[in-house]
This record gives structure tokens, sequence and C-alpha cells, in this order.
């Protein structure tokens, strides 16, 4: 093999080893498309190269790709939003509040804790895809509290971790919104089939903890009958004050969406100013408040955005090296058929998840992938054509899952040591995380077998 066909391998190798140096991934990304750019202009120069692989003009088509895939996205502006909504529905109680009234709600079922832990995870999903605010957050509301009620610690840990990461798959979710625009799928589309496969998660995760702490009740001890309203009326105006405003704000911005009513931009504006609303309504929203929650917004936003330029000047790169036509030989070459490529690129996402966080994985790897799903005929295992790429990337998306729970760089659980009281050792946490990994592989495996879990929304939607 000659230099020059060697440079996509060498590239991504590259990247791969700078990874791990802890440096800014933005700038890892951005750094080696740059360098590798060059290499290709210098390589091109070199005998036996019958036709330029790089040439300096090129560097110029990174800027209008940059302001034309990022700056001018109207898809993208909702990321923002979506980000203040969540951020401000952390500072301004909500969770608290609602995390004590599904507590109360629960405390005659096994594990009612427990239980409360992953439905207001997965209400929160439907409001924040901000992973490391709900974690974090979860962990300093509930981790204490079960703690004190004298819970099995692993089953604590998991149960946090695991609920806290399900806002990165149920919808308004950031990563389906990149990876809508990555893979130019309606954005409104690849919401609504993620609905189901996040709800069958969340289910497994319910099941799972109900049977477990039903067959060994010191795992979970239950809530004690002196905490909680007095009188059924208390319980009502709990139940208005602090379970419904959450409720409402999902149907609001979600429903906007599904109806048609609103664009998922639009939508991610309502929810920023239903957060508002919801913040005032707690008596929440003070000058500080409001100043902590946009700088939060904007820090996360510019991290967010600086790996998009990144990975926009390293993609571009890539290909312009051979990189595309590289990957579709290898995995020609090898002969495996489409579900054999399938399952190859599921164990290359769930393998690439014990090292590097979602954006990191969606961003480098997905440019790859698209243009292999849409090659991939799986004859009447999907009825209806056209369906391919929704179904993949939602494949792809819950196969992510894995990648914030995953030791050793299991973001979500690095964020949970973080804030956990000194008394919950990571080893604790690693256990914990184990049986929720195998849930989400086995609902990963459910939505192979049965594309209509992701599918049939969208088209009861269509029709």
């Amino acid at each position: 093999m000659e230099l020059f066909e060697l440079l996509p391998i060498l590239m991504f190798a590259t990247l791969a080893i700078l990874l791990f140096s802890g440096y800014p991934v933005a700038f890892v990304l951005g750094g080696i498309g740059l360098f590798y750019g060059f290499v290709g202009i210098i390589v091109s120069q070199s005998p036996g190269v019958e036709f330029p692989l790089f040439n300096f003009n090129q560097f110029f088509s990174l800027i209008s790709r940059t302001w034309g895939g990022v700056a001018e996205n109207l898809i993208l502006v909702a990321v923002p939003m979506f980000v203040f909504m969540g951020t401000m529905l952390e500072r301004s109680g909500v969770a608290s509040d609602l995390l004590h009234t599904l507590q109360i709600l629960l405390r005659r079922v096994s594990g009612g804790l427990a239980l409360a832990v992953t439905l207001m995870g997965t209400i929160f999903a439907a409001t924040t895809g901000i992973i490391g605010a709900s974690v974090v957050m979860m962990t300093l509301m509930a981790l204490p509290i079960m703690l004190e009620r004298g819970y099995y610690k692993p089953l604590a840990t998991g149960t946090i971790a695991a609920s806290g990461t399900l806002g990165i798959l149920i919808p308004p979710s950031i990563m389906l919104v990149i990876m809508a625009d990555l893979m130019s799928i309606s954005v409104g589309t690849l919401f609504m089939a993620a609905i189901f496969p996040g709800l069958l998660l969340a289910g497994l995760y319910l099941v799972y903890i109900y049977v477990r702490t039903r067959i060994n009740p010191e795992l979970a001890p239950p809530l004690p009958d002196e905490i909680g309203p007095e009188s059924r009326r208390e319980l009502w105006v709990l139940i208005i004050r602090s379970f419904l405003p959450p409720i409402f704000l999902i149907a609001l911005v979600l429903g906007s969406i599904f109806a048609g009513f609103a664009t998922p931009t639009e939508a991610a504006g309502v929810g920023a100013l239903g957060a508002t609303i919801l913040a005032i309504f707690n008596r929440k929203l003070t000058f500080s408040v409001l100043k902590d929650v946009v700088e939060r917004t904007a820090l996360t936003n510019a991290m967010i955005f600086g790996i998009v330029v990144g990975a926009t000047c390293f993609s571009y790169v890539y290909r312009s090296l051979g990189g595309d036509d590289l990957v579709h030989e290898f995995v020609a070459g090898m002969g495996l058929g489409p579900w054999g490529v399938l399952f190859l690129m599921m164990g290359i996402v769930f393998a690439l998840g014990f090292f590097f966080d979602w954006i990191e994985i969606t961003l480098i790897v997905l440019p790859l992938f698209t243009p292999i799903m849409k090659t991939l005929d799986f004859g009447g295992h999907i009825q209806i054509a056209g369906d391919i790429l929704p179904w993949m990337a939602i494949l792809l998306a819950v196969n992510l899952q894995t990648s914030f729970l995953t030791p050793p760089f299991g973001f979500a659980l690095f964020y949970m040591k973080g804030v956990a009281p000194p008394e919950v050792r990571i080893q604790e946490i690693y256990r914990g995380i184990i049986p929720f990994v195998l849930l989400q592989l086995l609902g990963l495996a459910i939505v192979i077998e049965w594309p209509a879990i992701a599918l049939w929304l969208p088209h009861v939607a269509l029709d």
C-alpha cells in the first residue's frame, strides 16, 4: 500500500491516540484535520501520485462548510435553547419537588424510591438532554436519601446513573438533533422514532428494579409512614403543584412538534420560556440564578459547537484524502452482508463507548457509516422502503446509551462520583451499572428484532 493510501488510516490512528491526551476534543479534531491537510499537500507532490490528494485552496472550503453547516444551520439553533431549558429546570427546584411527589405516590411499591428516581429521570429526559446536569442533579437529590433509607449502594448508584442518561435518547434530545443534521433526516421524524425505544429502556429499568426488590426487599427498605402529606387534599395539592407542571411542559414542547404546530427550533424556544415561567412559579428566578443559567448554557454550547466545528474540519480532510472509499472497500471486502455490517457497526460503536463521549463518537463515526447505511438491504425485515436511516439512527442512539455507563471512561460514573457521599466507592458504582448496561443491550436487541418499535409512530403521524 502506497503512502498516500495510508493517510486516512494514519489520520484515524492519530485521532485515537490524541483523544486520550486530555487536550480539548474540539482542538484535537480541528488540529488533526489541518495537519493532515498539509501532509496531503506535501504527499501530492511526491513521485507516483497521479492526482493531488489535497491542495491549499481546499482550506478555504472549510470556512464555508463551517458557516453553512454550523452557524447558518437552523436545526442546530434548537440546541442552545434546549440546554437553557434543562439548566433552568435544574435550578428552579422542579426536579426536587417532582422526586418528593413520586416517592410519596410509590411508597407502597417494592423499591418505591428507586422506581421514583427512574420515573423522574424519564420525565426529565423529556425536558432536557444535558446528561451531566441530570446525573449530578439526581445524585445530589436522590442518593443521600436512598442511602439514608438503607438502600443497597450498587442498586442506588446504578438506578441514578442509568435513569439520568435517558435524556440522550428520549426527545427532545440534543444528540438526536445533531444526528438528524448529520444524516439529513427530519428532526421531528427522529424525535417520534425515539419515543418508544426510550420508554422501552425506562420500562426495562422499572421491571428490573421492581422484580429485584420484590425478591430481596432488604435492598430497598420502604418509605416510613410518617413522611408525606397527612390528608388526601394535601396529596392532591402536592400532585398539582409538583407533578403536573413538568408534564405540561413536556406536552407543550413535544406536542407542538408532533402536531406540526412548531418546528423543533420553535418548540425549543417554547421550552426555554416554559422553564423560565416554572422558575417564576416556584419563586426561584432571581438575578443570580438567571446569570448562572446563562453562563452554564453558554459554556455547554461553546463546548458542543466547538466540537462540531472541529469535527467538520476533520471529516472534510478525511474524505478528501479518500477515507470514505477506504471504509467502503474494507466493509465490502469482508463480505459480511447487511446483517453482518449492522452488527459490525453496533460492535464498533459499543467498543468506542468504553473510551469516548457520545458527541465524539457521533461526529466521527456517523459521516463514515451513513453512506454505508443507505446501501444496506434487509429485505422484508423493514416493511416500508425509506425507513432504513431513521431505524439505524435509533439503533445507534440506543447503543450510545452504554457509552455513559461503561468503564473506564463512563462519564455518568465520573459525574456521580464527583458529587456522591465519600462512603460511596467507585467499585460500587461500577458494580451497580452492570445490570443496566445489559438491559440497554437487551433494549437494542429488541429494537433490532422489531423495527416497528421505532418506525410505527412516525408512519402513523405521516399517514
